[in-house]
């Protein structure tokens, strides 16, 4: 049986487990990337992130912790250009990795925080009312190449056990991401969220840019912005420019290697 390693890492600690594949030949089935991702029985992660390359360029095939396909995850693809220039395949620099939810370019050092071009987002229109929290709240939505519904609330006490996606008027047969955010007295803001397809995790770059373009929206709109945004897994800065690009910036980390052959032997069988 051929061994299959792969390489566990976070960044703010949103964490994945990134098979390096780029002749694409290790697909996995959705069963198989819940079970490597299964922090009881697996290896424990957020997300699984083949690293491809197609047509000469760095491709991310990013599946959430159930095994369903996302189109992006903005914490993910700056652990994968760690990955790329750590392990030799890229020079630090700026270079592109192409994604579900088009190409997306970043800086890259050789130690230190990364930054991601995630592209445009934009202010979703539509009204989508949260009840989940004792009483009824009006969200923003923005797209970030994949589905957002931002709530700001005075205190995350009210927000409680975001094991659960949050109830929401209109429904998303194919899921949102949700995140709760609360301001802080510097001006900073802290967030909790709610992934789809994976419950609440310490952190989501895209999650983060969707709040710092609903928090400038409710600002009057007023671009380029600059948000310093808090997760729970640490600091993340996002900056809008006057196209309505955001621009992510913070840490991501390579923990260890880890084998996962146990889970090509269990396919086998």
């Amino acid at each position: 049986m051929m061994s299959l390693l792969a390489t566990y890492g976070h960044g703010t600690e949103n964490d994945f487990v990134l098979i390096f594949d780029p002749d694409d030949t290790q697909q996995l089935s959705s069963e198989e990337v819940a079970q490597i991702c299964n922090r009881e029985r697996g290896i424990g992660a957020d997300g699984l992130i083949r690293i491809l390359k197609r047509d000469g360029i760095w491709f991310m095939d990013y599946r959430n912790r159930d095994g369903s396909i996302a189109e992006m995850c903005g914490n993910g693809i700056r652990v994968m250009a760690r990955y790329l220039v750590d392990r030799g395949h890229r020079q630090p620099g700026i270079f592109p990795i192409n994604t579900r939810s088009g190409k997306k370019f970043l800086s890259v050092p050789e130690v230190g925080d990364i930054t991601v071009n995630m592209g445009q987002i934009a202010i979703e229109p539509g009204e989508v009312i949260c009840d989940d929290i004792n009483e009824k709240i009006s969200g923003i939505r923005v797209n970030v190449g994949n589905p957002h519904a931002v709530f700001f609330v005075e205190s995350f006490e009210r927000v409680g056990d975001l094991k659960e996606p949050p109830r929401l008027s209109p429904t998303f047969p194919d899921g949102i991401n949700v995140e709760f955010v609360q301001e802080r007295k510097d001006g900073e803001l802290d967030m909790r969220v709610h992934e789809r397809g994976v419950g609440e995790t310490r952190s989501c770059g895209t999650g983060t840019c969707a709040v710092a373009m609903a928090a400038t929206f409710r600002e009057g709109g007023n671009l380029p912005s600059k948000w310093v945004i808090h997760p729970p897994g640490g600091r993340l800065v996002v900056e809008i420019d006057s196209h309505s690009n955001a621009i992510l910036t913070g840490p991501a980390l390579l923990v260890r290697d880890v084998d996962l052959t146990a889970f090509l032997d269990k396919r086998a069988k």
